[in-house]
């Protein structure tokens, strides 16, 4: 299989992890939309929303839930959004859900900085 995500979960390719357990991992978007940009993804691969199993898709969530937290602690953004897509809109296929950190006044932080921050 030749997906993205499968080679950052296998340790193929580096990322900006800032969560790890047995089931998810979690880093930061190489492209994010604003500081804080988060992927969480299953380390199993799962298409999309159809493919993955309830209790992984519970797990997922009690994830974003904690880095929400942690997200909003560090980084003091205005408010935050999780985005999960399919089909056609979804850029990588293997299940994915982005939190996207939002701010009133665009905070200017590299990948280290941010990186620094949540880790």
């Amino acid at each position: 299989m030749d997906c993205l995500f499968c080679k950052i979960v296998n340790g193929e390719i580096n990322s900006y992890k800032i969560y790890e357990d047995d089931v998810v991992f979690a880093f930061l978007d190489i492209n994010p939309d604003s500081a804080g940009h988060t992927l969480i993804i299953p380390k199993k691969h799962y298409l999309d929303l159809d493919d993955i199993d309830l209790d992984t898709l519970t797990h997922i969530m009690k994830v974003a839930k904690m880095l929400k937290l942690r997200i909003e602690e560090k980084l003091n953004c205005d408010g935050l959004t999780l985005i999960q897509n399919n089909g056609l809109v979804q850029e990588v296929k293997h299940f994915h859900l982005h939190l996207k950190p939002f701010y009133k006044i665009k905070k200017d932080k590299t990948l280290e900085e941010v990186y620094n921050l949540l880790k």
